[in-house]
């Protein structure tokens, strides 16, 4: 008797067609918002891979966060949220807000960019807004500065909408086949008259005068505006196939490859004087720069704390982190640890700190 093999549901030949991490906005290490987004905020605050970035000399403020706001049957739980708070109208003609995704060019080469062949892409998602009008999206080519755009409509006010933007292939400039920044997606907030003046419906040299063309909507002319994305899906081909959902767990790791935390318990130095740990991380894209915090503790001298009394303890003086070639492998070391105040028995119970790795695009 024949024995037919069917395949384990969820994994075809399409699985990872979505070039988005995160497009249904479920994974938020960094905190679900952030508060005062403004002139020099430009950064990764909330929600994994989701970047806020400001162009020119906004005076605008606004508050990114993590919602539950959805489309209504669609299967998602989480949206991104930008609600602005403080106004500014008009805006300045170089200024331009945006949300933005960075791509690694090893993970872009089966578009075969810069060649006749050239794949068009498409994205597809939800969205929501008080404001309605055209907003600028784009496509930008880090490798050879070049660029496309396009909008799309928001047609009624504070409703859900699935919109779809196609972009041409590129025959112009292969992607570098690395771990670099190659493709940036950019949705548009705002953008000043100097940033929408040349038009950028079709590739070509980049230029901060195409980065926005079509862009109408102003969403930091009130603080009355707010806009909400989620079920972001970037792919390749002219039309937009139904949303990619991964389990949460591969979600979290393709996100992790970027930006990760960790809880850390520093045993005991005894009597020593010297702290060693060496956390494992999955594999970064490179080796990540380190940072040490409090999940309740902002001063400087409150990023660790003793297990047994909970007592705040100055960052080490005397350290040092590295990684392996492989951006697996941390380790950290201080000789200074006798020289903390503390009772014995604080010192001997060890410390409590969290381990920020970060190697974003």
């Amino acid at each position: 008797m024949a024995i037919t093999k069917i395949p384990a549901a969820g994994f075809t030949g399409n699985n990872f067609r979505n070039i988005i991490i995160n497009g249904d906005m479920s994974i938020a290490q960094r905190g679900t918002s952030a508060t005062g987004l403004t002139n020099g905020s430009s950064g990764y605050h909330t929600i994994d891979r989701w970047r806020y970035v400001e162009n020119g000399s906004t005076t605008s403020q606004f508050t990114m966060s993590q919602d539950t706001d959805v489309p209504t049957g669609q299967g998602f739980a989480k949206s991104l949220k930008m609600d602005c708070t403080t106004a500014q109208n008009p805006i300045g003609s170089s200024d331009a807000i945006y949300m933005e995704q960075k791509f690694e060019g090893q993970n872009l080469q089966y578009l075969k960019k810069g060649t006749s062949s050239a794949e068009s892409l498409t994205v597809s998602f939800w969205v929501k807004s008080n404001k309605t009008g055209d907003f600028g999206i784009a496509l930008y080519d880090n490798d050879n500065a070049r660029i496309i755009g396009n909008i799309y409509t928001i047609n009624s006010a504070n409703t859900w909408e699935k919109k779809t933007v196609t972009f041409a292939g590129d025959t112009t400039g292969a992607f570098d086949n690395d771990n670099g920044h190659s493709l940036s997606v950019w949705f548009h907030l705002d953008a000043g008259a100097d940033r929408k003046s040349a038009d950028n419906t079709s590739w070509g040299t980049s230029s901060s005068t195409k980065q926005a063309y079509g862009q109408t909507v102003n969403l930091a002319d009130s603080t009355s505006n707010e806009w909400l994305i989620t079920g972001i899906q970037l792919e390749a081909g002219t039309t937009a196939s139904d949303f990619e959902f991964l389990p949460v767990d591969v979600n979290f790791h393709r996100c992790a490859r970027y930006y990760r935390y960790s809880d850390v318990i520093i045993p005991s130095a005894g009597t020593q004087g010297v702290l060693s740990i060496s956390p494992v991380y999955p594999p970064m894209r490179a080796a990540p720069s380190m940072n040490w915090w409090h999940p309740t503790r902002t001063a400087a001298n409150e990023k660790f704390v003793y297990l047994l009394s909970n007592a705040a303890r100055t960052q080490l003086s005397s350290g040092n982190v590295f990684f392996t070639t492989a951006n697996r492998w941390g380790n950290w070391y201080n000789t200074g640890y006798a020289n903390w105040s503390g009772t014995t028995a604080d010192k001997n119970d060890g410390i409590y700190t969290l381990l920020e790795a970060d190697a974003e695009l």
